[in-house]
């Protein structure tokens, strides 16, 4: 089958075998997204080998639940063992045991085909577009947040950061939070965040706050090693930052001012796909006009080069050759 395979270098080809995981259920990839974990992974990240992506949408062609074959389906990306507590509370996403979609010993979504455990796969509404899906699974993150903190309405929140992660977090919490500000350097993506929902707006070389007017809670997604430093010159004393960013290599930061300020220090990774395939019917249109461009399989590695153009927003392949992929500006 066509894949892009990464090495140590990112390549595309024609010969990779098709994923045969006993158990399991045969998808055959539709699209998939390219998104900022993906060009770290190329970067190192992870230490991961074998075929990357891992938001997706597709069409099961074997499972061992045959109701499933045929059906438009996301899927969760961690694979649990299936027997230890997290497994057992049906939360495989620390399972110690785990593989993760395309980023930690499972081959991924940029491939004809991949495979996954029938209980991670969810079927799609009608109503959800092809397109629209690939953001089920980024959009699930970003309302992973409101999962792992409670949110007052009278909380002041910054998020740092203007990509396809925190445009969706704008979208997750906009409805929910009393003031949202959001901090970025590209004036073009900061007016989307204004038109998704964000309170204010603001260009990352003015956003230096004086002490009395800090936040309560600060939403790290800027994909930048300097992210938490910027984050921790943000938050009030006591206030809880989110971390959101993943990216290859150290980050240097003085953890004094999170000793002596008393702040909490949230990781926040990946959600759960429900809430986010309930909230895509009236979010579909504006997530639509994240996507910047759409690529063939083929096309794969160009595809990564114009996701790792800044000005960018959402690169998709279109894999699935019944879907009439083409390259849009």
């Amino acid at each position: 089958m066509k894949a892009l395979r990464f090495d140590g270098n990112l390549k595309f080809v024609r010969n990779a075998s098709a994923p045969q995981r006993e158990g399991e259920t045969l998808v055959r990839v539709i699209c998939a997204g390219i998104c900022n974990t993906d060009l770290e992974i190329v970067k190192g990240y992870s230490n991961f080998h074998g075929t990357p992506g891992h938001e997706f949408v597709g069409r099961v062609i074997e499972s061992p639940d045959s109701s499933l074959v045929g059906e438009r389906v996301v899927g969760e990306i961690n694979a649990g063992c299936g027997v230890c507590g997290d497994c057992a509370r049906g939360d495989s996403r620390h399972c110690v045991a785990r593989t993760v979609l395309g980023i930690k010993g499972r081959d991924g979504a940029f491939a004809e085909f991949l495979s996954l455990p029938h209980r991670n796969l969810i079927r799609l509404p009608q109503a959800i577009t092809d397109e629209a899906a690939i953001f089920v699974e980024p959009l699930s993150a970003a309302l992973n947040i409101l999962e792992q903190i409670s949110v007052k309405p009278s909380d002041r929140i910054a998020l740092i950061g203007d990509g396809k992660l925190a445009q969706l977090i704008v979208l997750a919490l906009s409805d929910t939070v009393g003031s949202l500000s959001v901090i970025g350097r590209h004036p073009a993506k900061l007016q989307i965040a204004k038109e998704f929902g964000a309170d204010q707006v603001c260009l990352e070389n003015a956003a230096r706050l004086p002490m009395n007017q800090r936040y309560d809670v600060v939403i790290e997604a800027s994909g930048s090693p300097d992210g938490l430093t910027t984050a921790l010159g943000m938050v009030r004393p006591r206030g809880t930052i989110v971390l959101k960013s993943t990216h290859h290599g150290l980050t240097s930061v003085d953890m004094s001012q999170v000793v002596v300020n008393e702040v909490t220090i949230v990781g926040s990774r990946c959600g759960r796909f429900q809430p986010a395939i309930e909230m895509l019917p009236k979010s579909q249109e504006k997530l639509l006009r994240l996507i910047s461009q759409r690529f063939t399989l083929d096309e794969g590695l160009e595809a990564f080069e114009a996701a790792s153009v800044a000005e960018n927003m959402k690169v998709i392949l279109q894999i699935d050759s019944g879907t009439g992929a083409h390259r849009s500006a």
